[in-house]
């Protein structure tokens, strides 16, 4: 496996944002390196590729672009999980905290057939709360979660115990 430290460096540093006393990992300086990508995919890759996935979840916004080019690379399905209300058809809901307040992802309800190995993706590991409201969804339409897939970990917020026994792979952590 390649030296994954690159990707850390690459990951901006942006302090009072979104809001004063936070300082915000921004990936969009490591997705904008075609080498630093093309690393943290082969990392992605070489974990789940003989998991047998069927579809690939990416959670809104940059999991989609993680997701995508992961599932294209592990010639798998790629459904988006998407905040309320963006989604055309019918669809499952579920909940989940914010620092003040809730927020609701969705599902298209006919995702993916009953059964269907999963693999959960996203940008960053914060509270737990996104991640654990997109592996109910899938659970909800009858998918089985192989793992959860994650660019960075804040170690730091322990999101990682709301997600139980689920096979887990970050490519950076802060601790």
């Amino acid at each position: 496996m390649a030296d994954l430290t690159r990707l850390r460096d690459a990951i901006r540093d942006v302090p009072d944002f979104p809001k004063p006393g936070i300082l915000f990992k921004d990936i969009t300086t490591l997705l904008n390196d075609a080498e630093c990508l093309r690393l943290a995919l082969d990392a992605f890759e070489e974990r789940w590729k003989d998991e047998n996935l069927d579809m690939i979840v990416g959670i809104d916004a940059r999991g989609f672009i993680l997701g995508g080019a992961l599932a294209d690379r592990l010639d798998c399905g790629f459904v988006p999980v998407r905040k309320k209300g963006k989604l055309p058809a019918e669809t499952k809901s579920a909940e989940y905290a914010l620092e003040y307040g809730t927020d609701v992802l969705e599902i298209h309800a006919d995702a993916f057939d009953r059964g269907a190995r999963v693999l959960v993706i996203d940008d960053l590991l914060a509270t737990g709360g996104t991640a654990v409201a997109a592996a109910r969804l899938v659970k909800d339409i009858g998918g089985v979660l192989v793992g959860m897939a994650f660019l960075v970990n804040l170690a730091f917020l322990h999101g990682e115990a709301k997600l139980g026994d689920v096979a887990t792979q970050f490519l950076v952590e802060y601790e």
